[in-house]
């Protein structure tokens, strides 16, 4: 944890020496001037002096230098009127012709190029097999497969050029079958015939006709497999993860001398990355030379995909380092991995370092910004730059409403879902998803059922298990069990494990035996290994004093080698990571926790706090099961921040383990029994997937705000702002 926490530092560091003027602390980001959230990049306009350069073309006209004034014209993109010089001449030659078909290609300019086409066949002009070949490659760049067709079938001379456009084009286009055909069709075929052959079946998902294919070219000695053929097969190896298939090519590269090429060590440690040997991947990466920014971002995304952020993070921070500038693609990979940690602070400051170097508000990093914010609980940056974007995508909708859904705002999340609507933004599953968490966070039944339905009615879109789970969770929150349960028993997929754990969070709050039972014998059967099922089950009958079965459960678990992890938590004050278990003594300043925790619990119960034993899977007397309650890890880890921290002080607390009393901190006693002098609203709401929130304000500018920072349960609080949610 240490060496993670210095990682993250050392990007810290580095990134703020680059931004420090825009992000030097939060109140530069919520409030000062220069912070462009609102300011459109300025367009910058060609200069090009128009009434020159007609002047050029008119006298070179005049002077029938009609080659000339086309190339003058084409290098100024003024493409339509190079085409229209077409009609001043007679018979234009070939050269005239192969000019203006390279520049519709360049431009994938369709409609100019069939122009060309047109009249090519109106001037009487037999087009040779340098000029058709042009055709045809304009025709498949421009993705119009039946023109080159045609054009391939009238051509009189075909030659291997010919035959490889149209392979290339095939299999773009994904008529992978067609391409194999005119490919074993082929007279003769070159290192680019078997090469676009390769590629087009790894593109579209084929890595075993991939691999098949490159075996045989292989046993062919009069061909010699180049970086791009290589390369593809290295692809189809990543494809179907055979680690074995891929250390045999590796093996050829180095036979053949391709190790020196930086395109086939890119590929090589993508494949080990793709294979899940992230170790040789990072050998290859860091024997390559000239890497450029495609290669770091690569290695940083295998990274982030084996779960090692903080040594993805690190090499973000030695790719800063070595002078190479980051992409889109690499400043999305990493604030989605701060997302993923609720790593705010690096992210605003990856943030920072964006804006200062100038990056594209329209490109995808820009919604992960919206994400990363949206994830990390600070909605209130998530808006502003929401509104930011010029035009807004679906993820940057996604992430918002998302954002809402699951930080308190269930309403606004179902406004910005209106307003998504209002802007004609076709919504997708993943969108549905937020809007039926907000509805489950706001105890709106009836309508999420109606957006459940439109789904499908409305929308036209498929039902996934996400949306099963959601409108389970919400109806068994609500306690409408036989709704939920018909839902289960007409779903044209099986139930996977969330939704039958949404079952089960929703028959722990109504107590319903029966039915938690079934939902707890589907998840033993999914997952047996997972302790969480069992110690639900068990709170489910200890809630009911059914003291037996609960007995009965904890043997089932000691019989199955099944443990439950001890609860863990821990907090970072002034770069030191302090670190809690249940009940935990061993901290240095154990006595100031204790003692200020024994007053804070004492002045709670003096206005009326009653602790929710319900659920302590223990037959003992109820000051023991208050005891048990009250000396978790996350609890500990507040004091310990309350303590140690001056008023104002933004905390943060992750942690494995869920809170088993939630209601340890009821807005009213809190507030008078620490910081807190006023409370505006308490209230618990539900929340999607198993989690409950709690909204209160605190005082000062103070808060505290509990976040879901890790896929493996694991929480973030912070506290330092305005209101305290609670996952």
């Amino acid at each position: 944890m240490k060496s993670a926490q210095s990682h993250l530092r050392t990007i810290l560091r580095f990134v703020s020496r680059h931004s420090a003027h825009l992000f030097h602390n939060e109140r530069t980001i919520t409030s000062s001037p220069q912070f462009p959230l609102k300011q459109k990049p300025p367009l910058q306009k060609p200069s090009l002096n128009s009434q020159n350069n007609n002047r050029l073309i008119k006298s070179l006209c005049q002077d029938k230098k009609f080659k000339e004034a086309i190339d003058v014209l084409c290098h100024q993109k003024r493409l339509k009127e190079a085409v229209q010089i077409l009609d001043l001449l007679d018979r234009p030659s070939a050269a005239i012709y192969s000019t203006l078909l390279q520049f519709c290609l360049q431009q994938r300019a369709l409609q100019e190029g069939k122009r060309v086409h047109v009249h090519i066949k109106r001037s009487g002009f037999v087009p040779g097999a340098f000029v058709s070949n042009r055709l045809l490659e304009m025709y498949c760049k421009c993705d119009s497969l039946i023109d080159a067709q045609k054009v391939f079938d009238e051509m009189s001379a075909k030659d291997l050029c010919s035959s490889n456009v149209m392979i290339s084009g095939y299999a773009k286009l994904g008529h992978v079958n067609e391409a194999r055909k005119l490919f074993d069709e082929m007279p003769e075929r070159d290192n680019f015939s078997w090469t676009a052959m390769i590629s087009g079946y790894v593109q579209h998902d084929r890595p075993n006709e991939a691999l098949e294919l490159y075996r045989v070219m292989q046993r062919d000695d009069n061909l010699k497999c180049n970086k791009f053929t290589i390369s593809s097969a290295l692809a189809a190896s990543a494809a179907i993860q055979s680690l074995h298939l891929g250390k045999e090519i590796h093996g050829h590269i180095v036979r053949t001398g391709l190790d020196s090429d930086a395109v086939v060590w890119s590929a090589l440690s993508d494949m080990y990355g793709k294979c899940g040997s992230i170790y040789e991947a990072r050998h290859i990466f860091d024997r390559t030379l000239n890497r450029d920014v495609v290669s770091w971002t690569a290695i940083m995304g295998r990274y982030f995909e084996d779960g090692k952020i903080e040594d993805g993070f690190l090499l973000f921070s030695d790719l800063l380092k070595s002078g190479i500038r980051p992409n889109e693609f690499t400043f999305a990979g990493v604030l989605n991995a701060c997302a993923y940690r609720s790593a705010e602070n690096l992210g605003k400051q990856v943030h920072g370092y964006m804006v200062r170097i100038g990056f594209n508000p329209f490109s995808f990093a820009a919604s992960a910004l919206v994400h990363m914010y949206s994830r990390c609980g600070n909605i209130e940056i998530a808006d502003r730059v929401f509104k930011w974007i010029p035009r807004p995508d679906l993820v940057s909708w996604t992430s918002l409403i998302n954002g809402y859904a699951q930080n308190g705002q269930p309403i606004e999340a179902l406004k910005l879902f209106e307003l998504l609507l209002e802007a004609g933004t076709q919504p997708d599953h993943i969108t549905f998803v937020g809007v039926l968490s907000a509805c489950t966070h706001a105890g709106l039944v009836d309508r999420g059922l109606e957006y459940f339905h439109s789904i499908k009615e409305k929308y036209g879109l498929t039902h996934t298990a996400d949306h099963y789970a959601c409108v389970v969770d919400l109806l068994g929150r609500a306690g409408r069990f036989r709704e939920a349960e018909d839902i289960i028993n007409k779903m044209p997929m099986k139930p996977d494990k969330f939704l039958w754990a949404s079952l089960l969070g929703g028959c722990r709050i109504h107590g319903n035996l029966e039915l938690a039972k079934r939902a707890a014998d589907a998840l033993f059967e999914i997952e047996p290994e997972n302790a969480a099922t069992y110690v639900t089950l068990a709170n489910i009958y200890a809630a009911a004093g059914k003291w037996d079965e609960v007995s009965k459960i904890r043997n089932i678990m000691d019989e199955r080698g099944v443990t439950k992890a001890p609860g863990l938590s821990w907090t970072e004050i002034r770069g030191k990571v302090h670190v809690f278990l249940v009940g935990d003594k061993s901290h240095p300043r154990s006595r100031e926790i204790y003692d200020f925790f024994a007053t804070l619990l004492k002045r709670m119960k003096e206005e009326g706090y009653v602790p929710k034993t319900d659920y302590v899977l223990h037959d003992v007397e109820e000051e023991q099961k208050e005891q048990n309650l009250s000396y978790h890890s996350e609890k500990l880890a507040v004091v310990f921040g309350i303590i140690a921290t001056p008023p104002g002080t933004t905390i943060k607390v992750s942690g494995r383990k869920k809170v088993v009393d939630p209601s340890l901190y009821t807005g009213e006693h809190l507030c008078k029994s620490s910081r807190v002098s006023t409370i505006l609203a308490a209230e618990v709401l539900p929340a999607c997937l198993n989690s409950s929130m709690l909204r209160w304000l605190m005082p000062a500018g103070n808060l505290l705000v509990m976040l879901p920072a890790f896929a493996d349960n694991m929480m973030i609080f912070s506290y330092g702002n305005r209101y305290l949610s609670m996952h």
